[in-house]
């Protein structure tokens, strides 16, 4: 890969920030924006220490541009394919919704669809090919979002 998906977040970010400072949108009270922000946050921080947590445990790196020995399937991964990638968009709708940036949200599908394409995709092709017939039953059994 040549951007790590956390980057790719970021740039999306950055994109919905200067589109709230070139075309401002109306964002929801902030005591609702602050909820929905820390709520975001919490779940994100969550999701990612709990992920990597489990990666570290296991003794299994948890970089995807790095070859994998073990298919990490315990923990939020029998919720979710994808939970680094989950907690990564909660923590971009999280700091959206925290610096009222309305654009976050309407960026959010065109990101998802990016990093599908250009993170999770590879990944599944990958993990396939590595683990056969295991990961394609992990597959059929856990959504790859939520």
């Amino acid at each position: 890969m040549r951007f790590p998906p956390p980057l790719i977040y970021a740039l999306f970010l950055g994109a919905a920030v200067l589109l709230q400072r070139l075309v401002p949108a109306p964002a929801p009270a902030p005591g609702v924006r602050g909820s929905l922000a820390w709520a975001c946050l919490a779940l994100a921080a969550a999701l990612g220490a709990l992920s990597l947590g489990l990666f570290f445990a296991l003794r299994v790196n948890p970089m995807p541009h790095t070859p994998t020995r073990a298919l990490v399937v315990r923990g939020p991964y029998r919720f979710t394919r994808n939970p680094m990638y989950l907690g990564l968009l909660l923590l971009y709708l999280g700091l959206g919704a925290l610096f009222a940036c309305v654009w976050a949200l309407v960026l959010a599908p065109a990101l998802v669809a990016t990093i599908r394409y250009y993170a999770i995709a590879r990944e599944e092709r990958y993990l396939a090919a590595r683990f056969g017939q295991e990961y394609r039953d992990y597959e059929a059994r856990v959504r790859r979002w939520i």
